[in-house]
């Protein structure tokens, strides 16, 4: 029987561990030293690269760029390591982008459950890290995020220590589950008719995007994002009209810089003049990448419970589908 979002969502902290077995099985040639990494993906194949270049920023001996689109960089080039996420292998943009790094001698990593990108990889002799298959990539992060954070280690981008300290997140995921589960549930029941705005610290901004992608796909609503302290150059002057029809979540970390942590109580005196719907979404964990994680599956079950009270199924994507659908009948490679 086909498992449901949230019962796929429940089983994060096994695929973590799941995952981590992959990545210790795999059989990169390590060999080459880049010079830059430009990794490549796109929504629920994409997100988990954003989310890890935040936790790597401050420690990445290299830069890192990461596209969501057609198109590879100009200076990518034979020094470069170029990482493609695509977790059905089809997706249309990461192939595209895949067939020009092949071009430019780059050397290459595809993170993948099969399709095209994997028929492309063992005919060209390029590594390859193969993920399990078979559920919607939303529901996946779990496997694009410890690949990554393997494959950066593995080419010595990062140390070691970030990655070691992934065996410890399935046990402490499991044992706020509950809490994380009631709190999210408690949460979806007071904003499930509002537009969700969410504001993070610039370090929690692709766990930011994380809540709105799933709060879009899963929960079938729009909202929006943005990130202290950008948000206090341009966002702050909108808000001036009463509207309680939005509902702000903060998300809020111990690891928050105190000068952002004191914008965001300014941020609070302000907007509190035009809607009374303001929540604090407070994580759990030592350090940053717990924190992150911690507010990860908050944000999985809070859209799997938003769905549930607005009679949705949160696996529903027809109107993604459809569009697929419409570009596969001219197919761009």
């Amino acid at each position: 029987m086909k498992k449901t979002m949230r019962q796929l969502v429940l089983e994060f902290p096994n695929q973590l561990t799941r995952s981590i077995e992959i990545s210790k099985k795999s059989n990169l040639n390590l060999s080459f030293k880049p010079k830059n990494v430009f990794i490549s993906g796109l929504g629920g194949s994409g997100i988990g690269a954003t989310i890890v270049t935040n936790l790597v920023s401050d420690v990445s001996k290299l830069p890192i760029v990461i596209n969501k689109g057609y198109f590879l960089s100009k200076f990518v080039d034979k020094k470069s390591l170029v990482i493609c996420c695509s977790y059905s292998g089809n997706t249309e943009e990461t192939v595209h982008v895949l067939h020009q790094a092949f071009e430019t001698g780059a050397k290459i990593v595809c993170i993948t459950s099969g399709g095209k990108m994997l028929d492309f990889c063992i005919k060209n002799n390029i590594d390859y890290i193969q993920i399990d298959g078979g559920m919607p990539p939303r529901s996946c992060l779990g496997y694009s995020m410890v690949q990554l954070i393997y494959t950066l280690t593995a080419f010595k981008i990062i140390k070691s220590s970030l990655y070691k300290k992934l065996d410890t997140l399935a046990d402490f995921l499991t044992k706020n589950q509950e809490e994380i589960d009631s709190k999210s549930k408690a949460l979806a029941n007071k904003i499930f008719d509002k537009i969700p705005v969410i504001y993070s610290e610039d370090k929690f901004e692709g766990v930011a995007v994380r809540y709105r992608q799933q709060i879009n796909e899963n929960s079938k609503m729009l909202c929006w994002h943005h990130v202290i302290p950008e948000m206090n150059h341009n966002e702050m002057v909108g808000w001036r009209d009463q509207n309680n029809q939005i509902a702000v979540l903060f998300l809020v970390n111990s690891t928050d810089f105190e000068r952002n942590t004191e914008r965001k109580l300014l941020n609070e005196d302000v907007i509190k003049k035009y809607t009374s719907n303001i929540f604090n979404i407070k994580s759990k964990g030592r350090g940053l990448l717990e924190q992150s994680f911690y507010q990860i599956h908050f944000a999985d079950l809070l859209s799997c419970h938003l769905a549930e009270i607005r009679g949705y199924d949160a696996s529903e994507i027809d109107v993604i589908n459809n569009l697929k659908g419409a570009l596969d009948s001219k197919p761009i490679v």
